[in-house]
């Protein structure tokens, strides 16, 4: 679906793909005849009342809110963003991919997409209901690792962002992979991941680093790190 062109270009074929959804400002170049749509995410979905607040306060402090746009139509589209490389995922029915909404280039329109949280827990928690829930996305945007992330399933493909290339880490062995969360860009496949404390948030804030915390990443699949903790 999506070819790589070099190490910062991708390229798709809009029709054969289905459609594609992208960052805004990530297209480069077209031909054929091809439109663009503003797109939104779904997130949100049966989340009344608290819930809705938390996840609308996480996406907007964990960065959770990129613009996209939908591509549809016959003709190939170049996709690249602020010279940083890219890295083409496919993704297969019954795994996942959960990706940091900054660090995703562009998906196949007919994956499943949501947003969903990322479990936080250590250095004195941040407790239970609403406020808890709170200092948990507080928490996420301090270290650059959102408490909610990108999950996209089903059949398609995926193009990762990273600041100066990416490393590609298994997991699935007798312990977890721990990874400094500002380095962290995707999983892929069934990965669990939880962000653990190792001070509390009340210490954390006005410190400004990704070291008070630290993303514990279990179960099968890869885990994609850039090498580089540079925010995207």
């Amino acid at each position: 679906m999506f070819e790589q062109i070099n190490s910062k270009v991708v390229k798709v074929d809009i029709g054969a793909a289905g459609g594609v959804v992208a960052r805004a400002g990530g297209m480069l170049f077209y031909t054929g005849d091809v439109s663009f749509a503003p797109h939104e995410i779904p997130g949100g979905a049966g989340m009344g009342g608290g819930g809705g607040l938390v996840r609308m306060a996480g996406r907007m402090m964990a960065g959770e809110h990129q613009r996209t746009m939908f591509a549809q139509g016959t003709g190939q589209v170049h996709y690249g963003f602020a010279g940083l490389e890219v890295h083409v995922v496919p993704i297969q029915p019954g795994a996942t991919l959960q990706v940091e909404a900054s660090r995703l280039l562009a998906h196949t329109a007919g994956l499943q997409t949501s947003v969903v949280s990322v479990g936080s827990s250590g250095g004195g928690g941040g407790g239970g209901g609403l406020m808890g829930a709170l200092r948990g996305a507080a928490s996420g945007a301090l270290t650059g690792q959102g408490m909610f992330t990108t999950q996209l399933s089903g059949h398609g493909s995926a193009v990762l962002l990273a600041h100066g290339g990416y490393l590609e880490l298994p997991i699935g062995g007798p312990n977890p992979v721990v990874v400094d969360p500002q380095a962290f860009i995707a999983s892929y496949g069934n990965v669990q991941t939880e962000l653990k404390a190792a001070v509390s948030w009340r210490d954390a804030v006005g410190r400004g680093s990704g070291e008070a915390m630290q993303l514990q990443c279990a179960g099968q699949g890869v885990v994609y790190v850039q090498a580089s903790e540079e925010k995207l």
